[in-house]
């Protein structure tokens, strides 16, 4: 495969999946909406069971993502995928469980917190709610990182449109209460996002058992093989403690933007969110680069597997370039849509520029964490994420009193950046192991379509 044809490859395996990133986002945005209008003290309790919710599920998606690199060079052979398939399904169930106990003791965090009584008292069952919700994310993570590895994006796209537009239409009939209906608030939203998750999970499972090679095969979880479990989860767990190391800190910088100002924290809040939908697109790419390093890997072909990064690289580029440019332009209406205050509009546009550096450089670090999850070899992005963000929390308080949000978000940059080089060379050295371990890697001349072994 020459790097153009993995470039569309990647473009084409990538759009699905941001799509879905995207309507999870607006059906997210329904909920805070419709919570706000019902009462203050609603929200209040919504965002602080979130604030664990966020966190554990993003940790879950990170963990079941290791099964992808060991389910691509299977995506033909039923028998050999089969039990990766049951294996994951196993760790899903363990890393579920986890983070479903966790957001299910929000209550009790929420005291040790300091969490106002009057907000904790309206938590209820909806806690319980999304630690259900949780545990079926786990499961519907399982089947779209086998989905995405064979090659169905579109399927994981079909599922989550679906499963968000359950979560909005029950959030508006349950939480906004239209006409004579009654408004049930938050365990109106509990009720909707529990829903979303049991369709979503519902409806890739399906696909998982009747859509690919897996069809006509009994996909039952069974007895678990603590081996092959074990060896699934020394990739995926790292990958899982990647991402909750980055909301850890990216949770420190926000404390330390709210001890510059109210304004500050408001214009941070409007920047991340603004970070967040841009860079889901890089997400999005890393995971569709992964299967193509993993077939590679397998071949044992050092080429086409940087070569796949490097199309990586350029597809997560375009994308950001794109999405940032549509931003610049449209700055004013999209802003508008997290403020109405024109003095906080003005603060976040002049912040753009470091904005749109934040989420170019981490695009970088991101394609090359997912090059080194094609290889499993997920450690050294753990070690990366964890040296240079732990240096960033450090600092983040007195660069913030220092130089304000500027400094802070020069900072996150740098960090990203670092992350980025560090995670490149791992990449390259990696694979140079891992071909070298092997035997002779296939090196293929382009030109004359030649196979030499080195």
């Amino acid at each position: 495969m020459s790097e153009h044809s993995a470039f569309r490859t990647i473009a084409g395996a990538a759009a699905p999946l941001y799509v879905t990133t995207l309507a999870a986002s607006a059906g997210s945005l329904v909920d805070t909406a419709l919570l706000g209008r019902h009462a203050t003290v609603s929200l209040a309790a919504f965002a602080v069971t979130v604030a664990v919710f966020s966190p554990a599920t993003a940790t879950v998606a990170g963990a079941l993502r290791g099964v992808m690199p060991f389910v691509a060079p299977h995506r033909d052979d039923p028998e050999g995928l089969l039990p990766l398939v049951r294996s994951g399904m196993w760790l899903a169930f363990a890393v579920g469980g986890v983070c479903a106990a966790a957001v299910a003791a929000v209550p009790l965090l929420g005291g040790a917190f300091g969490v106002p009584g009057a907000v904790l008292d309206q938590l209820g069952v909806f806690p319980w709610m999304l630690a259900g919700s949780v545990l079926l994310i786990a499961v519907n993570s399982s089947a779209t990182s086998v989905l995405v590895a064979l090659g169905r994006s579109a399927q994981v796209m079909r599922s989550g449109l679906v499963g968000t537009a359950v979560s909005v239409t029950l959030s508006v009939l349950l939480v906004g209460g239209p006409g004579p209906l009654p408004s049930f608030g938050l365990t109106g939203a509990g009720a909707a996002m529990l829903a979303s998750a049991l369709v979503g999970a519902g409806l890739n499972q399906y696909a998982l058992r009747r859509r690919t090679v897996l069809a006509g095969r009994p996909v039952r979880p069974g007895r678990p093989d603590p081996r092959e479990v074990l060896r699934l989860a020394r990739v995926g767990l790292p990958l899982g403690g990647t991402v909750l190391v980055k909301f850890s800190v990216l949770g420190v910088l926000t404390f330390a933007a709210a001890r510059i100002g109210t304004d500050s924290a408001a214009v941070h809040s409007v920047s991340e969110s603004l970070v967040n939908v841009v860079f889901s697109a890089a997400v999005a790419v890393g995971q569709a680069t992964v299967p193509l390093i993993a077939g590679y890997a397998e071949e044992r072909d050092l080429a086409r597997i940087r070569r796949s990064v490097t199309a990586g690289f350029g597809v997560a580029l375009c994308a950001v370039v794109v999405l940032g440019a549509v931003l610049v332009v449209l700055r004013d209406p999209v802003i508008g849509l997290f403020t109405r205050s024109p003095g906080l509009a003005d603060q976040v546009v002049r912040l753009l520029p470091l904005v749109l550096a934040v989420v170019v450089t981490d695009a970088l670090q991101a394609v090359a964490g997912f090059g080194l999850v094609g290889l499993k070899r997920t450690m050294p992005s753990l070690v990366s994420t964890a040296v240079w963000f732990g240096v960033l929390a450090a600092l983040a308080v007195p660069v913030a009193d220092a130089a304000g949000l500027t400094g802070l978000w020069t900072a996150l940059a740098c960090a990203n950046l670092l992350q980025a080089v560090t995670k490149s060379v791992s990449f390259r050295r990696h694979s140079a192991r891992i071909i070298g371990a092997a035997g002779p890697a296939v090196v293929r001349d382009g030109g004359a379509g030649a196979v030499q072994r080195r």
